[in-house]
């Protein structure tokens, strides 16, 4: 059997992207201490907020407030996690690491790639990590509802660590990325929709979640969850999911569609800023 040279080449490609997502796991694995404070966070919000939240909010027909968040508090671990995870590249261009990177013979193309599937690697784990709690405040679920929910926060990995890795390949200094994602980070997630309904909300407030391209990621995690609880019609009226756009409910696929969007997007623009992140 004959290999041609696009065969070859595409074969090294993936080789070097593997080695690539191979080297941020052990990353991941061997920083144990990383995985525990990437929980500290959501754990504060899902039990301290939500408790608190729901001696404010009350329970309707069995569903509280923790119930509501728990979803956003998952899409949150993989968001925190996925934008953070991009952080490698500023440490490897500190010690040198990016350079011999950058100079090996392959492609940019290879190492985005291989980066961004690390760190949605990575980030999937950390949120799947947070499932184990759903017991604990009354979510159920079931071994499909795993599986639709490993599937979005995976979605939402890519999309996020695509986007860390564009701004990363545009900051040189480790502290400068972290000032930088503190100021997207925390406003894409407080206008998410992972902490209140999207619904029901101020004009102006209205507007800004709807450019908030986290909300279209948020909102899928959210309806398939709730659609595997007994939810009685009062805690959906209370607990609404769905996001409105000029008057009209977003389907699933199209909330998906939007994120993929912005994941190719970024690792398009990843790919071409990166070149310069000697």
């Amino acid at each position: 059997m004959v290999t041609t040279a696009g065969e070859h080449d595409l074969a090294a490609e993936a080789r070097t992207a593997g080695m690539v997502w191979q080297r941020e796991l052990i990353r991941y694995t061997r920083t144990r201490i990383r995985i525990v404070t990437g929980l500290i966070q959501p754990l504060l919000f899902l039990f301290v907020l939500g408790y608190g939240m729901s001696s404010l909010v009350g329970t309707t027909g069995g569903f509280d407030f923790k119930k509501f968040v728990f979803p956003g508090v998952v899409a949150m671990s993989v968001v925190t996690t996925a934008i953070f995870s991009a952080i490698s590249i500023v440490w490897d261009r500190e010690f040198g690491f990016l350079r011999e990177m950058l100079v090996a013979p392959v492609s940019r193309t290879a190492l985005v790639l291989g980066k961004t599937a690390g760190g949605a690697t990575v980030a999937t784990v950390q949120g799947t990590i947070m499932l184990v709690l759903a017991p604990l405040i009354g979510v159920r679920m079931t071994p499909w509802l795993v599986v639709e929910v490993i599937g979005l926060e995976l979605l939402m990995a890519v999309a996020l660590t695509s986007f860390g890795v564009f701004v990363a390949s545009r900051i040189a200094k480790m502290e400068s990325f972290q000032v930088v994602m503190q100021l997207v980070l925390l406003p894409m997630l407080f206008l998410s929709g992972a902490l209140f309904p999207v619904s029901g909300l101020p004009a102006w407030l209205t507007v800004v979640t709807r450019i908030n391209p986290l909300t279209y990621a948020v909102d899928p995690l959210r309806r398939v969850v709730f659609a595997a609880q007994d939810m009685p019609a009062a805690a959906k009226a209370r607990f609404p999911t769905g996001v409105d756009l000029f008057g009209y409910t977003l389907p699933i696929g199209a909330e998906i569609g939007i994120v993929v969007v912005f994941a190719v997007v970024f690792i398009t623009a990843a790919i071409r800023s990166f070149g310069r992140a000697e």
